[in-house]
């Protein structure tokens, strides 16, 4: 079918939704979280540039723009469940990356197929590209549970969401990270305080912890 395929697959990334399982105020889906992965992340990109870093802007919108299309083929694995150990995060890596590799192999021309190659692969890595997809994506999530916690939401996945996304951002090492705890985190918390739910305090304890 050629990139057709490519092109059509795209949709089911509209009805898979993020969180499944749990009780939403809102539901997300995973092509939404995508969208908002890559307006954080090209934010995110120029505070490092205001600060001398180098960005290869290609690679960045490549990797924020595909990073779950693995997703696809085995859906949105609850948060605390594929993190549940390395082994288990490390097997469903590899199930995603296999399926891809099989429906570039079996849908994509061959001349495309090393380009589909780099810009489905997991992008997250020591570089600035992969940290600024890291931050990008644990970002979302903060906001997502931000939202569920701010409305009243008391499933305490919501709370374990926020705050392990908000430990592991707060330990990349990029100027935008400071710029997040410094000036935007601080924002966040300001509005929260309406919430039924103490989000200063799982704030607190996270950025504690």
């Amino acid at each position: 079918m050629g990139i057709h395929a490519y092109f059509q697959s795209l949709t089911d990334l509209e009805r898979i939704i993020r969180c499944p399982g749990k009780f939403k105020f809102q539901d997300h889906s995973v092509a939404e979280h995508s969208w908002k992965v890559i307006q954080y992340a090209k934010t995110l990109a120029d505070i490092e540039e205001s600060h001398g870093v180098p960005v290869d802007w290609k690679k960045l919108y490549e990797i924020t723009s595909s990073h779950d299309y693995g997703e696809i083929f085995i859906g949105d694995i609850k948060t605390p469940v594929k993190h549940h150990s390395l082994e288990l995060r490390s097997m469903l890596q590899q199930v995603e990356e296999r399926m891809v590799a099989h429906f570039i192999e079996e849908h994509i021309p061959g001349e495309f197929q090393p380009i589909f190659r780099r810009q489905l692969r997991e992008g997250k890595d020591e570089s600035v590209e992969g940290k600024i997809l890291e931050v990008a994506d644990k970002l979302d999530q903060i906001y997502e549970a931000f939202i569920e916690l701010q409305l009243g939401n008391m499933e305490k996945e919501f709370v374990l969401m926020y705050r392990n996304a908000l430990i592991k951002i707060k330990s990349i090492d990029l100027h935008c990270v400071d710029y997040f705890l410094k000036h935007i985190l601080p924002d966040m918390v300001t509005e929260g305080a309406r919430s039924p739910i103490d989000i200063e305090q799982i704030t607190r304890e996270a950025l504690e912890s």
